[in-house]
Parts: C-alpha cells; structure tokens; sequence
C-alpha cells in the first residue's frame, strides 16, 4: 500500500470552511495529515498543530509534511489531552478541526488488527495502551459484552452473538480478527450488504479507544474558547449525536430547566452559533471515489469573541 494513498475525506468542505483563516489551526487528529497537507498548501497565512495518538501515523505525517514543517508543530497526545494542552499555551487559535473516524492507514494495515481479515485482533489507535481488543473478547463477562454490543454497536438483539462467543470461549481463545469475523458470519442469518461482524468490531473498537468518552472530555476542553471555529468530522450515529448535542447547548442562551416558568439564568450563556442546521455530508462523487466517505458527517460551530 502506497503509505500516503489515504483520501480525506469531505476535503472540499473543510478547505471552504477554513479558506479565509489566519493564524493557528490545530489540527486535533492529524492522521496522515491529509487535510493539514491540504490547508498548508492552500492558505500561506495559517500555522497547523496537529495532534494524534498513534505514532506510526505521525511519523508518516510528518514525512507528508516536511514541505511546510516550518508551519508545522505535532503532539503525540489523544485529542481531548492534546487539546487542553494546546490552548493553555496558545492564545492565537483561530481554528479546529476534528476528523474522529478511524484511518485507513488503521484499517489497511493488518497487523492492527481492525480489519475482519486481520491475523491480528489489537484495534488499539495507542499502542502504547494495555487494553486490546483479543483480551475483551476473550475475557469480558456476558453482562459486559451485552452492554458493549448495546451501547456501543448499537446491536439491538445482542444476546445470540454474545453468546455465541461465550459457547465458543469455553474450548478457544479467540487469536485473530479474521478468526472473530468468521466466526460472526457463519453464525450469521442476516442477509446484509455490510459484513455481520461490523457493528461488533465498532463496539470492540469504541470500547478499546474509549472513544465517546474521549470525544466528550475533548468537547470539554475547548467549550470556553473564543473566536474561534470548530469542525468535526463524525463516522457513526453515537458520535455525531454527542457532537449535536453539545452544539445545541453552547447556541443556547437560557440554560433552566425545561419546567421553568420564567427565566433565572440570566439569558445570557450562549457561546455561539451553529453554522449549518444540517451536517454536511459527503457528495455522490466523493462516495464513488471513496466509499468510506459515505457514513461522514461535518457539524460547525463558531465561538463568540
């Protein structure tokens, strides 16, 4: 695999949105650094800090880079740290951008273990972290199980995989993505145009990455800014409902309760406006160049100064 052949993806959509920017964009999960490469070449007038977890990534998006490194400042962090980290110490912050999906420099290369055809069963974005994706689904109890496929794969009858894997414990361990996989789709009486084992290998991955609670903690982190943009590129329903969520309550000025007859607050806590009442989602051509795309969604928000 060509080790920079990864598109990015709603990459017109983000160039427009950050097109008149100046200043420093933090880029919070670099990846191969295909949007920063992008932004760098397009605007001479913005500095990029990128942020990523993973450090074959950032050594490759540092490779990619090189050209504008002058431009370019990288933390080997996880993005709600990165970013905390960052603006305690940067007050010429202008933009943010978030692309939280999985790479397909993660996907592709197999001895990461996310794809179902995988020798390996890891789908840590951290290798430095001890929680892999083999000792949950070899050592997690039922009850456990049963609350990653709900909450996290959004499975809604999980007991007959769950179970499944308990049967199939009790004589093998459970080595291999593909073994995982295989095991999924033999069982399996779905007929279905994505894999079977899909929304379990997203609940395994979530789980492993801790990632809604990382999104959560980042949203956190960057809540008081100001005069400041944020773009956040979502893959699935639990993510961009947190994203969703937590715009609509920064664009609210009255923060009482539901059952409040009259306002107490004040009325006065908005911190800025959401810039699209929709996501912006992928266009029909960018789907058929990269299927990957096709789940994307971007929301935007702009703090008040």
């Amino acid at each position: 695999m060509n080790e920079f052949s990864h598109i990015p993806v709603l990459l017109n959509e983000v160039l427009k949105e950050f097109r008149d920017s100046k200043g420093t964009i933090i880029d919070a999960t670099l990846g191969l650094g295909g949007h920063s490469f992008a932004l760098l070449e397009e605007n001479k007038d913005i500095n990029i800090i990128g942020i990523d977890k993973d450090i074959e990534a950032i050594t490759l998006a540092k490779e990619r880079l090189k050209k504008n490194s002058d431009r370019l400042e990288v933390v080997h962090s996880n993005f709600s740290n990165g970013i905390k980290e960052i603006l305690s110490k940067n007050n010429n912050i202008t933009g943010i951008l978030a692309d939280i999906g999985i790479s397909s420099y993660q996907v592709d290369n197999l001895s990461r273990g996310f794809s179902f055809y995988s020798d390996n069963l890891d789908m840590r974005m951290d290798l430095d972290s001890h929680i892999t994706a083999k000792m949950i689904i070899n050592s997690y109890s039922k009850d456990e199980l049963h609350r990653i496929f709900t909450e996290y794969g959004e499975i809604k009858n999980p007991i007959p995989v769950t179970k499944m894997i308990l049967d199939y414990r009790k004589n093998h361990t459970i080595n291999t993505a593909k073994e995982l996989s295989q095991l999924i789709e033999s069982n399996s009486k779905i007929s279905s145009r994505i894999h079977p084992a899909t929304l379990v290998f997203q609940a395994l991955r979530i789980e492993v990455n801790d990632e809604l609670g990382e999104l959560k903690r980042f949203l956190k982190n960057i809540e008081n800014i100001k005069n400041v943009k944020v773009a956040i590129i979502s893959f699935h329903s639990l993510e961009d409902r947190i994203v969703k969520e937590r715009f609509r309550a920064w664009a609210k000025s009255c923060i009482c309760s539901d059952d409040t007859i009259k306002c107490i607050c004040g009325n006065n806590y908005k911190k800025g406006d959401i810039l699209s009442k929709k996501p912006i989602i992928p266009s029909q051509n960018e789907i058929r160049l990269n299927k990957r795309s096709r789940s994307a969604k971007m929301r935007c928000f702009r703090f008040y100064e």
